[in-house]
C-alpha cells in the first residue's frame, strides 16, 4: 500500500472531519453574521423552487443512505438475512434515482445562478465553486452504478461499508479495505470527503441550522402576558 493511497483514505479523512467540526464551530462563533443560506429569491424567484426542491431531496436522501448503508454493521445485515448482492442492487437503484433528481434540481440552480446577470454578480467565488464540487461529486457518484453493475456480488460495497466503519471506530487498517477499488470510488471517496472541508467556508453551514431547529419541536410554550 502506497504512501499516497494511505494518506488520502487514511489519513485525510480525520483531516476533513477536523476542518468539518472545528471550522463550523469558529465560524459560529466568529461570524454569526454569514451562518445563513444567502437565498437570492428576491432577485429571481423563478426556477428557485423546482430547483431547491429537487436539489434538496436529491442531496438528503443520498446523504441519509449513505449515512444507513455505509455504517450499518454488517452483523445487522446478515442478521435480517439481507444478502450482500441485493443491498447493493437496492444501493444502486436508491442511489441512482436520489443522484439523477438531486442532478436535475443542481443543474436547475447552476443555469439560474449563471444565466442571471444579478445573480451571478452577487454570488462568491465560493457559490460557484460549491455547485462545481457537488456537480463532480454527484456525477462520479452516478458513474459507480455501471462499475457496480459489472460485479453484482456485493463485493465492493462490503469493501466500502469495512472503509467507513473503520474510519469511524478509529481503527489504522482503514485503508487497506479500498487499496483495489476502482478509481471511480476513489475519487467519489475524496470529492465527498473534501466537501467536509469546505463544508464551513460556504452557505452549507445553513444544513447545521436545519438539524438544530429539531430542538424547537420540544421547546417548551412562550407564554405571552398582557400588560
Amino acid at each position: 500500500m502506497s504512501l499516497v493511497h494511505q494518506f488520502f483514505f487514511g489519513i485525510y479523512p480525520y483531516i476533513a472531519l477536523s476542518v468539518f467540526f472545528l471550522g463550523s464551530l469558529a465560524r459560529f462563533e466568529r461570524e454569526q453574521y454569514t451562518w445563513k443560506s444567502d437565498s437570492s429569491q428576491m432577485l429571481r424567484p423563478a426556477q428557485l423552487r423546482l430547483g431547491s426542491i429537487l436539489f434538496h431531496i436529491g442531496v438528503l436522501g443520498l446523504f441519509f443512505g449513505h449515512l444507513v448503508g455505509l455504517l450499518t454493521p454488517l452483523a445487522v445485515w446478515d442478521f435480517l438475512g439481507v444478502s450482500h448482492s441485493f443491498k447493493q442492487g437496492v444501493a444502486m437503484l436508491a442511489g441512482g434515482i436520489m443522484g439523477l433528481t438531486g442532478l436535475a434540481g443542481l443543474l436547475i440552480l447552476m443555469h439560474r445562478r449563471w444565466s442571471d446577470p444579478r445573480i451571478s454578480a452577487t454570488s462568491r467565488f465560493s457559490d460557484k465553486l460549491l455547485l462545481v464540487w457537488i456537480l463532480i461529486t454527484l456525477l462520479l457518484g452516478l458513474s459507480t452504478i455501471p462499475v457496480s453493475a459489472g460485479h453484482l456480488d456485493g463485493h465492493a460495497m462490503v469493501q466500502l461499508m469495512s472503509w467507513a466503519q473503520r474510519i469511524v471506530t478509529l481503527r489504522g487498517d482503514a485503508a487497506s479495505y479500498v487499496e483495489d477499488a476502482s478509481i471511480i470510488f476513489k475519487l467519489h471517496l475524496f470529492m465527498g470527503m473534501t466537501l467536509f472541508v469546505i463544508f464551513p467556508f460556504t452557505r452549507l453551514v445553513h444544513v447545521w441550522s436545519g438539524f438544530g431547529a429539531l430542538a424547537y419541536l420540544g421547546r417548551a410554550w412562550q407564554l405571552v402576558r398582557p400588560r
